[in-house]
């Protein structure tokens, strides 16, 4: 099996990733039957929440495998690791969409309004929106279970997984801390520009650039048998783009196409998200601009009038100029990393690769 470095996350390797995940899924819905037919609903919940997406954790975790070793033959026991890591990603999707009180994923709504819907449905007691966020959390945790279950079953050999275990256990304890650094971020209220911009940068580096690309590509690498200096200036790259990574996420998250983000645009101002993006508009407006969007910052209920309105002044202000600026810095900064690295050149190409559809992705 062999997948080209220029298309890193092409047809073929999106089929292999898929693949992977439907044996252990399949796996897992013959262990929950157990419960006969109770627990059907989790799992389809669970398995709709992996059998998509962009697969760019696992991608990064392939290819920096390859970047270290080579092409792994056979391709199946890393894939298995690369794989579980979407299991994670789901898993913090489905608690971040809790958290923010989320009404759609990828298009479709989220898992606690899926399961409120059902509760709905069913004329069951109780509180509807109760039931969805616990039922919810229970499939978030199930996926979290399940990540960490599929890579230990892997094949890849012991001493492999003994190096890539530390960056495994990491990535999942980073991605809870991110998350609570957000909700806090969230709640914090106003505080002068230059410390909400180091506030966010906090934010992105635990929530979103280690669990999306430093962890990743360094769990690779450790299965990969890479020397430790190799992983430590991986982990640099993975911090600069991921970095790169979450602020064209901030962007989307304002002016996206919900046709292609799957997502209401404006859904991060509703929610209240103080992403770098708007920490430069608060240094960069007008006092009285930006005191206004502090007003509006995490109104549920924001009207389109008052979205449009945010957008100009964002646009205006000069904060997404400034932000498109510095998702080019930040992948610059990445590239600069890995062409100074001594790895494969398949590695090469396809970091390369993966570093542009960072930046240049729309959804």
């Amino acid at each position: 099996m062999s997948f080209d470095p220029a298309d890193p996350l092409g047809r073929a390797f999106q089929a292999a990733v898929k693949a992977q995940i439907e044996t252990f899924m399949a796996a897992q819905r013959d262990l929950l039957a157990e419960t006969g037919d109770r627990l059907d609903l989790v799992w389809r919940q669970a398995h709709r929440l992996v059998s998509g997406g962009k697969r760019m954790r696992p991608g990064f975790c392939y290819w920096g495998y390859v970047a270290a070793a080579g092409p792994p033959d056979p391709a199946d026991p890393v894939l298995t690791v690369a794989a579980s890591l979407d299991l994670l990603h789901a898993s913090a999707l489905v608690h971040d969409d809790v958290i923010d009180g989320s009404d759609t994923r990828r298009g479709r709504p989220s898992a606690h309004r899926f399961f409120a819907q059902a509760h709905r449905k069913r004329a069951w007691r109780g509180s509807p929106d109760a039931f969805g966020s616990g039922a919810a959390i229970i499939v978030g945790d199930l996926l979290l279970a399940g990540s960490m279950a599929m890579a230990e079953r892997s094949e890849v050999g012991s001493n492999r997984l003994k190096r890539a275990r530390p960056y495994l256990d990491a990535a999942r304890c980073e991605v809870a801390a991110g998350q609570y650094l957000d909700l806090v971020h969230q709640v914090q209220g106003p505080a002068p520009a230059d410390q909400q911009i180091s506030d966010a940068t906090l934010v992105m580096e635990f929530k979103t650039s280690k669990y999306t690309v430093a962890r990743p590509v360094q769990i690779g690498a450790a299965l990969g048998l890479a020397h430790r200096s190799t992983l430590a200036a991986l982990g640099r790259f993975g911090s600069h783009l991921g970095h790169a990574y979450q602020m064209r996420d901030d962007l989307l998250g304002v002016f996206g196409d919900p046709a292609v983000t799957g997502k209401p645009a404006g859904d991060d101002l509703r929610e209240g998200k103080r992403t770098v993006l708007v920490a430069y508009a608060m240094g960069l407006a007008e006092p009285s601009q930006a005191a206004w969007l502090e007003d509006i910052l995490g109104q549920p209920d924001l009207a389109p009038e008052d979205l449009k309105r945010a957008r100009r002044l964002l646009r205006d202000c000069g904060a997404v100029s400034r932000t498109e600026r510095a998702v080019e810095a930040e992948a610059a900064r990445a590239l600069r990393y890995v062409s100074q690295l001594d790895v494969s050149p398949a590695g090469l190409t396809a970091l390369t690769a993966l570093t542009h559809a960072v930046v240049e992705r729309e959804a």
